[in-house]
């Protein structure tokens, strides 16, 4: 085999060097000699990647395809022509089995496999037809067709009955040929079908009896039989085959990886949640105890325990405390027993939530009219409230958990080991916190280890012996031995010197022993201590251990900690230089006496400390402010009170003791607390966040003038993306008021060309849209929404028309150009979802196509996102949060949002994007949302009431959902009323719960004014419904409002015990308005917002004072015309030009200079900036206000100073460019600057090798980042720019031609790369795992994928799998400015690559196939 092909074949070939590509001389730029290669491609962001680094090489995996021997013994061929009958058999059961995979399982897991016709089968086989015996040559299939998605029938053989021929080696389907067989292969080939033909099932059916009598026949049958004699025995062996063939049934998950059947849910976990009739995200949060019981008692404990956590934030009155308990615990009943869900409990049992009292009105006696009682309520729990109560009520389970774990290891040392603690008995009861629990636990294994360890033994479960020098080991020592005496004659317990301190009971005193410390000491000597030094110190030793080890003295130092702590921020060596003023953790860096307060009011700081200390940039200090008095209390419980030699000798003992531990205490209990505090900061942040996506998610369709609140308009939405109107497409799109997408185009240069506009004129014309929205991502976008209002304006483009309340006429106005926000249509614009429903559409199309749904409902949009929603800014600092606990935040306030606006069941049935509301309705979940669609297609693909969802065995309708599900989201799917037809109910067109019916029922008969009689009987003729649809016919709903609903509310509580006031007012709404839009109106984006959407920029980010790099425009004699890294347009005053001289003297178009913002208009998107030296010079300072005393201001100072000193000790200078892209970063720094901004962008800094070289690093993919080396020649002096530029062999004139040449070359083939079908968008890892899976499901195929190579920035892995049974091999692809390169070939494109890729192997494998002859 070539070398070179067995790089192809091997395994991953070398990640090869550009051609001709050198290292230079710092000083005259000629080539170096090549550095050795070290197998290693070193990747430092610190240090520039030489694109062109020769240590670029990977090690080629050994044996990826083991090449056959050149000649074969032939014994061996012999053999392989014998199994080849036995072979077609396996074969042949395997596709059987493979047929019995479902459907629509297969092709829920293979959704994302190389797309085919929906219509095709998912699993084409070849298949060889019968034939003539002549003579036909063997047909090969194309180049082109080798790596195929859709599989061709292969063509048929030479002889009448199908063959399965043995592969020559892994590779043979890789490329699928038929080679001819040679006589003495198809003669056994057909001997072998011959004895595999089926057998006949009875004599009778190939005798042929024509033409005998009946008596013949009976003759006939008594001497031969009628071939039913052995039929036993055939119908066991066909049993016996079937029993096989259902044992070696196959499943999903013999086929597909544990983690694709897990991220598509469909493992058998997933399946008992779908199909157990419990709540979906009930079931998920309660896994971890789904087996512990919580007793009566308990339930108790834990409504008062959580209402001591929700309490001191509710600001209520004192005197509703108890009714507040009795709410939560109320409210627990309804998770707990009844299995609703928050949204149930919240719509329909609001009663429970509110506290109403009724008092007596004194009025009433002066004049009758009055009311004779006046009822307040008071709001005890909001929504928010009962997710945290759910949230907190998954804590104490936990919480229980551990400490029924803990009684029970105390149970078993009381009963059999006898062992009395009232420490652990009193104080396991009352531990109401993980903290307390562990340290209950640690004591517990302190003080009893010894026996804990008998008592696993005892019982098996023993693991190890503790190792005889061990700390325990020792304190066991030291317990056993007369050492504990002297620990003893300290004369105070631990426990009760805790209890001293945390002022429980009288306080006891220390007792003093007759003797010295010392002369009791050396009383005390043994075997194991032999002086009495070595006394004093284990006695020290372990009573400092008991004293750390007691879970009261812990408890102490916790709750001091809480009320005095104090936090402070200590900068380390590597965050003295990495945390600059630009840095985000900069507002930390010399932070200092911060209480736990201040964190309370500003939690993302404490967020900030914590991930900054991880980095290991600063150190977070916790301390007590008052640490020295609170040693000296310590003390002072410890001390005797006696007044003598011996009492101050053994207090200085005593004093020995607490220098010993009170470090270790404060050490460990300041971690404890650090990590609470970062959890409570954490829950202050993602309660933010829910509040924030709520407000975007609380939006109506947008409502033009006179229409109702919640109607859909038409949507008619246009952008430029990127672009300029006015040189620049214009893409816009249509929706229609069904949400239907219909028309599509383009405006060509629409702000200049009167043809556009006309033609967008008569588009309004054509469409009458109801609004136009508008959007992008550039600063030039605000020019597009300034000429659409002109253009709307000037041609009198009007909007629908609505009637004037004051004038009673019908008049229209201008149509409203609305700034649509974009951040869900950035996200659909190229998502795989956008792709699959509109893939022959641009980008830019589909985001108008997402910002006009946008507009016509917000909900759908951001539920369609699903996972993806965590990728929207809520909060700054939300990168800081654990991502599960802020989709779970944001998962509840979705779950709110979409029950309150309730889905109806049928749209979402026949409408996916309706169907991505239906996870969160209350009980459902993404599991049980599939199975409700599945289900009611089975039942014919529609529903007709509520209770059809639990089943109707009278119309054969199968159960949708259990009861208790059921009973959760019954009153959430809503059924369109239809009048026309008498199965129809309008109570199930409302938020009204099934259980509540009768009552809405009996409302709608009292409205009406009918007796029971009238009741009776309108019901028995038109079924129960009868009645309110009677309401609805005679257009009588406003009567409802009549009704006393007080007295009525009353009477059910008394009677039935239901709390009914609240359901009863949601009731009477409903009737007059079913299921009426509550949303608020669609808000509108507020200027900043929009400044801040089309540029990036905030006020803090782009702040007044500040310098920025602007590009000059345009020169007039009294100004200049610059452009902002934004985006955004500046101007600078001939008065405020560099040397206070005129403009026109020292700027140039096309010029880069630095310029001090003087004011930013976010209305006009116009900067006002100076170029002055002295206001240059000045720099620029963030703000940072803090109060005095809480910034170490001395230490920055003393900072700053150093690192200057430290800059003048290297001899190293700030080097500055002027180019826009120019940035004073490092390596590590400029990765995190492009970390936020899209792929393809660059930063040009400063390089490390020195003041002859640049570096450009540019983003190549998320996480991915490229530094290119830049070698200067012709250098003028060391600070200016070369006049020629070098990286590896090209050279460049200027900076910008290496930029669009080069860097930007290399952007739009990694854009070619990643946008092209054969591309993965995950890790090489999973891309192999889904190759294996793809091929083991499609054994007849071959499969291809890229996949980037994260550790060498501008290379691609191609990785392929040829054959079931074959390796998966990887090789590198090398991404250039003109192409690609793969095995030393040069490709100019994708095309050409995957062609010549495929060329390649079919090269290789026709050698391996020639050799083997």
């Amino acid at each position: 085999m070539s070398t070179s092909m067995r790089d192809l074949i091997s395994g991953e070939a070398e990640l090869d060097d550009e051609e001709g590509d050198e290292s230079y001389g710092e000083e005259d730029g000629e080539p170096r000699a090549p550095r050795p290669r070290n197998g290693r491609l070193e990747d430092s962001s610190e240090e520039e990647d030489d694109d062109d680094d020769e240590e670029e090489a990977a090690k080629i995996r050994e044996g990826f395809i083991v090449d056959e021997d050149e000649e074969e013994d032939e014994e061996e061929e012999e053999a392989d022509v014998q199994e080849r009958a036995s072979k077609r058999k396996r074969e042949h059961r395997v596709r059987e089995e493979e047929e019995q995979l479902d459907e629509e399982d297969l092709e829920l897991i293979g959704e994302q496999i190389e797309g085919r016709a929906p219509s095709e089968p998912k699993f084409k086989r070849l298949k060889r037809g019968h034939r003539d015996d002549s003579a036909r040559p063997t047909q090969r299939r194309g180049l082109e067709d080798m790596f195929s998605d859709d599989e061709d029938e292969a063509g048929e053989r030479h002889y009448g009955r199908q063959s399965y021929r043995a592969q020559a080696d892994e590779f043979d389907d890789f490329i699928e040929e038929d080679f001819p067989e040679d006589e003495q292969e198809r003669m056994q080939r057909l001997e072998d079908a011959e004895v595999a033909r089926p057998r006949d099932k009875g004599v009778s059916s190939v005798v042929d009896t024509t033409g005998l009598d009946k008596d013949a026949l009976e003759d006939f049958e008594a001497i031969f039989g009628n071939g039913e004699d052995y039929e036993w025995a055939l119908q066991l062996e066909d049993e016996e085959v079937d029993r096989e063939r259902e044992e070696q049934a196959i499943e999903l998950k013999d086929v597909f990886e544990p983690s694709q059947l897990k991220e598509k849910l469909l493992t058998d976990e997933d399946n008992d949640i779908r199909f157990t009739d419990e709540p979906e995200r009930f079931q998920l949060d309660r896994k971890p105890f789904k087996h512990l019981q919580i007793t009566a008692e308990q339930f108790k404990e834990e409504a008062r325990w959580i209402a001591n956590h929700i309490w001191p934030k509710k600001m209520l009155r004192p005197d509703l405390h108890g009714p507040f308990v009795k709410a939560i615990g109320k409210v627990l009943e309804f998770f707990v027993v009844d299995d609703v869900e928050v949204p149930f409990v919240f719509q329909h049992r609001k009663d429970y939530l509110i506290h109403t009292k009724k008092e007596r009105n004194e009025a009433h006696d002066r004049e009758p009219d009055a009311p004779e009682y006046i009822i307040t309520a008071d709001k005890l729990l909001t929504q928010d409230d009962l997710w945290r109560i759910l949230e907190l009520d998954i804590k104490f389970r936990s919480l229980m958990e551990k400490r029924n774990a803990l009684e029970k290891s105390f149970d078993k040392l009381r009963l059999e080991m006898s062992v009395e603690d009232h420490i652990l008995a009193e104080m396991i009861p009352q531990a109401a916190n993980m903290e307390e629990l562990q340290d209950l636990q640690d004591y517990m294994h302190f003080q009893y280890g010894a026996q804990l360890k008998d008592l696993a033994s005892m019982n098996g479960t023993s693991k190890q012996t503790k190792r005889p020098g061990s700390k325990a080991a020792l304190y066991e020592r030291i317990r056993n031995s007369k050492v504990y005496d002297f620990v003893r004659a300290y004369g105070i317990t631990p426990d009760r010197l805790a209890q001293n301190a945390l002022r429980e009971g009288s306080k006891v005193f220390a007792d003093d022993d007759s003797q010295l410390p010392d002369d009791l000491a050396d009383a005390l000597t043994d075997g194991d201590f032999s002086t009495g030094d070595a006394v004093l110190q284990a006695a020290r030793q372990m009573y400092a251990e008991e004293l750390f080890m007691s879970p009261r003295m812990r408890k102490h130092f916790r709750g001091n900690f809480y009320e005095m702590g104090d936090i402070s921020c200590r900068r380390t060596e590597k965050g003295l230089r990495k945390i600059d003023e630009s840095h985000p953790f900069f507002e930390v860096k010399y932070l200092v006496n911060q209480s736990f307060s201040d964190m309370a009011r500003r939690p993302h700081l404490f967020l900030k400390m914590m991930k900054a200390e991880e980095e290991g940039l600063i150190e977070v200090r916790v301390t007590m402010q008052n640490e020295d008095s609170f040693k000296r209390s310590l003390r002072q419980e410890f001390l005797s009170d006696n007044y003598s030699e011996l009492a101050d000798r053994w207090n200085e003992e005593r004093q020995k003791v607490l220098d010993l531990v009170i470090p270790r205490l404060l050490k460990i209990v300041a971690k404890g607390v650090k990590e609470s505090v970062r959890t409570a900061c954490q829950e202050e942040v993602l309660a933010t966040c829910r509040e924030e996506y709520s407000k975007k998610i609380d939006q109506a369709p947008y409502k033009p003038k006179g229409m109702v609140l919640g109607t859909t308009p038409r949507v008619l939405t246009l952008s430029t993306g990127m672009g300029d109107p006015a040189r620049d497409t214009t893409y816009w799109a249509w929706v229609d008021e069904d949400g239907r997408f219909s028309d599509h185009g383009k405006l060509e240069r629409l702000s200049r060309d009167d043809a556009s506009r006309q033609e967008f004129v008569d588009l309004v014309q054509r469409r009458r849209p109801d609004v136009i929205g508008v959007s992008g991502w550039t600063a030039e976008a605000h020019k597009l929404v300034r000429d659409l209002q002109n253009l709307v304006s000037e041609q009198g483009l009007m909007g629908p028309e609505f009637e004037d309340p004051e004038t009673e006429e019908y008049r229209a106005e201008l149509l409203d150009v609305i700034v649509v926000n974009d951040q869900v249509a950035r996200l659909y614009k190229d998502s795989p979802r956008a792709l699959a429903e509109h893939p022959t559409l641009v980008s830019l199309t589909r985001y108008c196509i997402a910002l006009a749904r946008f507009m016509q409902n917000p909900l759908k949009e951001y539920a369609a996102l699903g996972k993806d929603v965590a990728s929207l800014v809520f909060h700054p600092c939300q990168h800081l949060l654990p991502q599960d606990k802020l989709l779970k935040h944001l998962e509840s306030a979705m779950v709110d949002m979409v029950n309150l606006c309730g889905v109806e069941i049928n749209e979402a049935v026949g409408d996916a994007y309706t169907a991505n509301l239906l996870p969160y309705v209350a009980g459902l979940g993404p599991r049980k949302a599939t199975s409700v669609l599945k289900a009611i297609g089975a039942n014919g693909g529609s529903v007709t009431s509520r209770d059809e969802l639990v089943g109707d065995p009278d119309s054969g309708k199968l159960p949708v959902v259990g009861p208790r599900v059921w009973n959760n989201c019954a009153s959430f799917l809503y059924i369109e009323y239809e009048a026309a037809n008498p199965a129809s109910d309008p109570l199930d067109n409302t938020r009204v719960h099934p259980e509540d019916y009768e009552l809405g029922r009996k409302m709608a008969a009292d409205a009406l004014e009918l007796d029971e009689e009238d009741v009776k009987g309108e019901t028995d003729l038109n079924g129960p419904g009868a009645i309110v649809r009677k309401l609805f016919r005679d257009d009588a709903q406003e009567k409802v409002n009549e009704l006393i609903l007080e007295e009525y509310a009353q009477q059910l509580e008394d009677k039935y015990s239901q709390k009914k006031r609240a359901t009863l007012e949601t009731i009477r709404a409903e009737l007059q308005a079913p299921y009426e839009e509550l949303r608020r109106n669609f808000v509108a984006m507020t200027q900043d917002e929009v400044f801040t959407m089309f540029t990036g920029e905030t006020k803090q980010s782009l702040a007044e004072g500040m310098i920025v790099p602007v590009n000059v425009r345009v020169v007039k004699d009294e100004f200049a015309i610059v452009k902002l890294d934004c985006g955004i347009e500046g101007r600078i005053d001939a008065h405020d030009g560099p040397n206070g001289e005129s403009v026109r003297h020292v700027l140039s178009t096309g010029q880069t200079v630095q310029a001090k913002i003087l004011e930013v208009n976010s209305q006009t998107f116009l900067a006002k900036l100076s170029a002055r030296e002295r206001d240059i010079k000045a720099g620029y300072r963030r703000p940072v206000l803090h109060p005095k005393g809480q910034w170490d201001e001395a230490l920055e100072a003393e900072d700053r100073d150093e690192l200057r000193e430290k800059d003048k000790t290297t001899g190293r200078t700030q080097r500055v460019i002027n180019h826009r892209l120019f940035k004073p970063f490092n390596g590590m720094e400029a990765e995190q600057w492009l970390g936020t901004q899209p792929v393809g962008e660059m930063v040009i800094r400063p390089s490390s090798k020195g003041n002859d070289h640049l570096a450009i690093t540019w983003k190549v993919a998320d996480g991915v980042f490229q530094h290119v080396d830049v070698l200067e020649l012709q250098k003028a002096n060391d600070f200016s720019l070369g006049k020629l530029l070098r990286v590896g062999s090209k050279t460049f004139r200027d900076i910008d031609e290496l930029i669009r040449e080069y860097i930007e070359g290399m952007v739009r083939k990694v854009a070619e790369m990643t946008q092209h079908e054969k591309y993965e968008n995950r890790s090489r890892a999973d891309v192999e795992k889904w190759l294996t899976t793809y091929v083991d499901a499609n054994p007849n195929r071959s499969a291809y994928a890229f996949c980037i190579n994260p550790k060498h920035p501008g290379y691609f892995w191609l990785c392929f799998k040829a054959t079931k049974t074959a390796r998966i091999n990887a090789l590198s692809v090398k991404v250039m400015n003109e192409g690609y390169e793969l095995m030393k070939n040069r490709y100019p494109d994708m095309r050409g690559l995957c062609n010549g890729f495929k060329i390649l192997y079919s090269n290789e494998m026709s050698r391996l196939q020639r050799q083997q002859r």
